[in-house]
């Protein structure tokens, strides 16, 4: 069973050269599955009944052309079978000419909303029917820490955050986006990225980011959260990788 819903994407959705932002494309995968997930009897409303909420764990994207404002886009998404540990979720984007734009595969797992601890989907009572067509995307990788010549400091706050109370996944990839300058991303467009979600980002808190650029266009970053003054250790949060 697939889900499909078309986007005319606005000044909201593309950066400052008219393109579709990283954040945006996510952004757009995250609502058709929260679409597709009302069809399916697993949307949020149904899901807090039972204390659990979706989280995505890992994204992998491959990008064939970024869309501009004013273009009308469409998005289909699939399930596939569920593993021992996840939901696996495809995604593919097409222009108004039906020539594919990016396409995506994303872990989902459900997160108990009290002790924030992973459910597995045989305990969960959730069950998604998932289907497999052939043309999907290999299952996302883990990214290993990489060694990092710069280091950037940025803060949790009101407007990263999403009605789990953590900061939203789509919020990683304006930071991801923001450590390269609007002049790297005039004459650079990403054709495919990366990005493993490891450990909740709250508010207030405070996230360092490690990264490096590569001679050949390979931005890696390794965020991780500071240590506090009341013992916590240091946290890795996410990590991600974008070819340019």
């Amino acid at each position: 069973m697939t889900y499909t819903q078309k986007f005319t994407l606005s000044d909201m959705e593309v950066d400052c050269f008219g393109k579709l932002k990283l954040s945006a494309l996510l952004y757009f995968a995250q609502e058709v599955a929260g679409k597709h997930c009302i069809q399916l009897g697993a949307d949020y409303e149904t899901l807090q009944q039972k204390n659990l909420f979706w989280a995505v764990t890992r994204h992998r994207v491959q990008i064939t052309r970024l869309p501009v404002r004013g273009e009308t886009i469409t998005v289909e998404t699939w399930p596939m079978p569920t593993t021992r540990v996840a939901y696996p979720r495809s995604m593919v984007a097409y222009d108004a000419d039906g020539n594919e734009l990016f396409r995506s595969i994303s872990l989902w797992v459900l997160i108990n909303g009290e002790s924030r601890a992973m459910v597995l989907p045989g305990k969960s009572g959730v069950d998604v029917t998932g289907t497999l067509k052939g043309t999907e995307l290999a299952s996302p990788r883990s990214l290993a820490p990489a060694a990092a010549g710069h280091t950037e400091r940025r803060t949790v706050t009101y407007s990263c955050l999403d009605r789990n109370g953590h900061m939203n996944n789509t919020r990683y990839l304006d930071w991801v986006d923001d450590l390269l300058s609007s002049q790297f991303h005039r004459s650079h467009s990403a054709r495919e990225f990366l990005i493993c979600y490891l450990s909740e980002a709250m508010e207030g808190q405070q996230i360092r980011l490690n990264w490096e650029l590569s001679a050949d266009g390979c931005l890696q970053v390794d965020a991780h959260r500071e240590a506090s003054l009341s013992g916590e250790k240091l946290t890795r949060v996410f990590s991600a990788q974008v070819l340019f």
